[in-house]
């Protein structure tokens, strides 16, 4: 009876549980809304540097974050302390991820009028350091395995796609409304700062601190590890676990087309379909609603068919939905319904996406644990963004070729180029013959999981 009791005690709880490990997401997407409008605008139009160098500053920010990842996942499946595996990783990271982010959007605290190369060599350091205690996630990410059993991490994605859907709109939002009139403030001049800058940037470091530091004081201690995990025999183990390799490049070739839809569906709308300031809103406000929406309709529906049915469905109905992007090339007055029936339909396989991504890998942590014994939630965790950001930067690469190619026009407005509409097909491409690759090698529904 005490043992029953004790069980489902955890269970009873698991929706408190949930929202308290859902919250960083809210401090994390605020962070990176901030810290991606630095790269894009502030550094250039802001700051005066060139777009070429900024780009060399992203990259090895990516190469920087691919390997952090990896490792601090892995450090954290080996030492177990009186917090426990993940905590003290968490304690560390979490100040450097604040202070980096500072240094990296206000330089004019610590510096006045810098040379063009001084500063370049300043967004290259904090971006690198910026990207490598953004590993402070892996670590974090590694409790969905080891402190939610298989049921209940549907909800648990969902949930955290939740606080960080809420994070990611209050940026879109006080971007268009706030953040546009910023570079101009600065005029190139870094010790000119303007309040509104400086005070979010604050802000938005608190708020991520404390939601990490929230977390760490109220998160269970999970499990500690059984001996110390040896690297090279782990690698050696995902090596071999066929499935896990199988979903890590399944998920490297959906970013192929995830990359351009995250990048271009927006500027599709403002491009070729000439949305005004309000019809944009209208569009990001359609693009968050339906995300929040379809996150619980996904839940439903892979609870009652399976993760890997619902993976199929959604790489079959975004790559028809993003078929549509060739819709743009109709002259008409108004396209503003064609949009916000095309931003629903990718809201909707985002929503998806982003559920089902969010449980794979501890689920697969704990398939690999019911074999060996041994947790390592941390490395499943942390290993695929090595491969995920390979796949990135080969997406970014197609990305600039397409947007290379000849103008073009609808009749409504500016030309732009052909890769704005083809886009769209191109990404379907990609979908498609991962659905393909999908149903044939990868298995995401475990024999383990029908005892719960």
């Amino acid at each position: 009876m005490n043992e029953t009791s004790q069980n489902e005690a955890p269970r009873r709880n698991a929706t408190k549980l949930m929202n308290l490990f859902g919250l960083p997401r809210l401090g994390a997407a605020l962070l990176l809304g901030i810290q991606g409008f630095a790269l894009l605008h502030l550094y250039t139009n802001g700051y005066g540097l060139d777009a070429s160098i900024v780009e060399i500053a992203n990259t090895l920010g990516l190469l920087a974050i691919a390997g952090s990842q990896f490792l601090f996942g892995w450090i954290s499946d080996r030492w177990n302390t009186r917090l426990g595996r993940r905590k003290p990783y968490v304690i560390i990271l979490a100040p450097v991820e604040v202070l980096s982010f500072i240094c990296l959007i206000l330089p004019g605290l610590f510096m006045q009028n810098p040379s063009k190369p001084t500063l370049f060599g300043w967004l290259i350091l904090w971006n690198i350091v910026f990207e490598v205690a953004y590993a402070v996630t892996t670590p974090y990410g590694a409790w969905m395995a080891e402190l939610f059993t298989v049921d209940e991490r549907p909800k648990t994605s969902q949930i955290g796609n939740y606080y960080g859907m809420v994070g990611t709109g209050f940026m879109s939002v006080f971007s268009l409304i706030g953040l546009t009139g910023i570079t101009d403030q600065l005029n190139g001049s870094v010790g000119n700062i303007p309040p509104l800058l400086l005070y979010t940037t604050f802000t938005f470091a608190a708020i991520f601190l404390v939601s990490f530091f929230v977390v760490i004081a109220f998160m269970p201690t999970e499990a500690p590890p059984k001996g110390k995990p040896n690297l090279v025999e782990n690698l050696k183990n995902i090596y071999h676990n066929k499935n896990y390799m199988a979903v890590v490049l399944m998920q490297g070739f959906a970013s192929l087309a995830w990359y351009m839809v995250g990048n271009l569906m927006l500027n599709y709308l403002s491009n070729v379909l000439h949305f005004n300031t309000l019809e944009y809103i209208i569009a990001g406000a359609t693009l968050l609603i339906g995300i929040f929406l379809f996150l619980y309709m996904w839940r439903l529906i892979i609870v009652k068919k399976g993760k890997k049915w619902g993976l199929l469905t959604l790489f079959l109905a975004a790559a028809a939905i993003l078929c549509c992007s060739l819709f743009g090339m109709i002259p008409s007055s108004s396209m503003l319904v064609f949009g916000i029936l095309f931003i629903a339909g990718i809201a909707a396989s985002l929503g998806g996406w982003y559920l089902i991504s969010g449980v794979w890998y501890a689920d697969l942590a704990e398939d690999d644990e019911k074999r060996t014994e041994e947790m390592k939630a941390g490395l499943y965790g942390g290993f695929p963004s090595i491969v995920l950001n390979l796949f990135q930067a080969l997406s970014a690469f197609i990305l600039s070729l397409m947007l290379a190619w000849p103008k073009i026009s609808n009749g409504t407005g500016d030309s732009f180029s052909a890769g704005y509409v083809w886009w769209g097909p191109l990404a379907a491409i990609f979908l498609v013959l991962t659905y393909l690759y999908s149903r044939r090698f990868i298995r995401l529904d475990y024999e383990w999981e029908k005892s719960r």
